[in-house]
This record gives C-alpha cells, structure tokens and sequence, in this order.
C-alpha cells in the first residue's frame, strides 16, 4: 500500500519473538509501521513505557527503516488519527484473542480506523508476555539461589531452599 502508515500497539512487557514477528511481516505489508507502546493505567509493567520502548527499538535489526517505536497514553484509534494512519495490525493466537479482538476492531472503526489481524504463527503462539514475565521471573529466582542452598527473600533475610518436614506435635 502506497504511502501507507500502519500501528502496532501494545504494553510489549517484554517484546517477545511473536510480537518480532509480527512486525516483520507488517512492515512488508505496509510502507511504515509504528510499534506503539501503550500506556494502560491498568496495568503495571515492569518498567516505564520509555525503558520498554529501548528495549522494542534494540530488538528490532538495523536495516528496518520502515519501523518506528513511540509510546501513547489514551485511545490507539486516536493516535493512528493524528499520525495518518490507515491500520492497527493486531496479533492473533486463539480463538478468544480473536472474540477480543473483534470487539477492539468495530470501537476502532466507529472511529475511523480498520484493524488488521494477523494470525500468530503456530511455534510462537504459546508464549505471550505474561509467560515471558513468569519465565523472567523464574530466572531470576534461580539467579538469587547461592550456592549455600539459601535463596534472599524481598525482605532481605535468607530462606532455606530446603523443606524441613519433621514434625514437633
């Protein structure tokens, strides 16, 4: 499409290999596409949507020319309004994400704006971002455990990372 100027929104908390793909397949589709971090006051990522928005822009390779990362705190639809843009290119991995994103798609065109829905691909569609925080996470614990057996909790006292299962009735 000539000219054409599409966004992919999303809180991307982390970025995660789909939403990579997902953007390179948009780009060919699309002259340019912006990767917008979106600001939801109902969620609580685990940096500010600037830190997030560094991270999108170093996983993406140089040579995207066509991709851009901004962030945006309000509706997407009014975004891509002000910015020209003529989609959203949404991610789709089931059958509810579809239900979801169908009720995001007529808001979106009420508003002047069509949606774009591309399916994820099968070997990517069982991580999301919440599983890549749990993975992260997880990691994380791992890394804290020393090699005395003992693992610092957030209060910052030491736990055994062995159960004690005798009994004093």
């Amino acid at each position: 499409m000539r000219g054409s100027l599409a966004v992919y929104p999303g809180t991307f908390d982390p970025f995660t290999p789909g939403h990579g793909d997902l953007v390179a397949r948009a780009r060919m589709m699309f002259d340019r596409i912006v990767v917008l971090l979106a600001v939801n006051a109902d969620k609580q990522p685990t940096a500010e949507a600037t830190a997030r928005a560094v991270r999108v822009r170093d996983a993406m390779p140089a040579d995207w020319g066509n991709v851009e990362v901004d962030t945006w705190t309000g509706l997407t639809a009014t975004y891509c309004l002000r910015r020209g843009a003529t989609a959203i290119v949404r991610g789709v991995r089931t059958a509810a994400d579809l239900h979801y994103e169908h009720q995001l798609a007529a808001m979106n065109e009420r508003l002047g704006v069509q949606t774009v829905w591309l399916p994820t691909r099968p070997q990517l569609a069982a991580t999301s971002s919440t599983i890549a925080r749990a993975q992260d996470a997880a990691k994380s614990a791992r890394a804290s455990y020393d090699a005395g057996g003992r693992v610092s909790s957030p209060r910052g006292s030491a736990v055994s990372g062995e159960a004690d299962l005798s009994h004093s009735d």
